[in-house]
């Protein structure tokens, strides 16, 4: 059984984007917290 494709809220987006703009914690730290790719995060950084 193939697995279903994970959204994000805008939302969730702008508030995980702002947290690495805050540059308290690494991508990777925040990325972790999160359960999200880190390369996702720098897209939406972007």
């Amino acid at each position: 059984m193939a697995k279903k494709r994970q959204t994000f809220s805008k939302e969730f987006k702008t508030k995980v984007a702002l947290e690495v703009l805050r540059e308290e914690s690494t991508i990777q730290e925040i990325a972790v917290k999160h359960g999200v790719h880190p390369n996702q995060i720098s897209q939406w950084k972007a």
